[in-house]
């Protein structure tokens, strides 16, 4: 068999599934909230802890915290959007 017809065959886009650009789609969604308004983030976490912390409220994150989500956010965008051109 001829090297350049398998290399040809497959190298050939077989019609890629939609579900992981909707699925990245939603990360930048997450990454945009988590960069925009990490407050909005810890406020739906903070109810997942009401059976397992006393006081939740005093669980939240102090500015230089909400300061770190933001940067890890610009990250997790970065990795988002990289994956996202890739994959279409």
């Amino acid at each position: 068999m001829n090297h350049d017809v398998i290399v040809q065959a497959s190298s050939e886009d077989s019609g890629t599934s939609p579900v992981p650009v909707l699925f990245l789609c939603l990360f930048l969604i997450m990454g945009l909230v988590q960069v925009v308004r990490p407050q909005l983030l810890w406020r739906v976490n903070s109810r997942l802890q009401r059976g397992w912390v006393k006081d939740p409220d005093a669980t939240e994150p102090t500015s230089k915290g909400y300061a770190m989500q933001r940067v890890t956010g610009v990250l997790f965008l970065a990795v988002a959007t990289w994956m996202l051109i890739r994959n279409i």
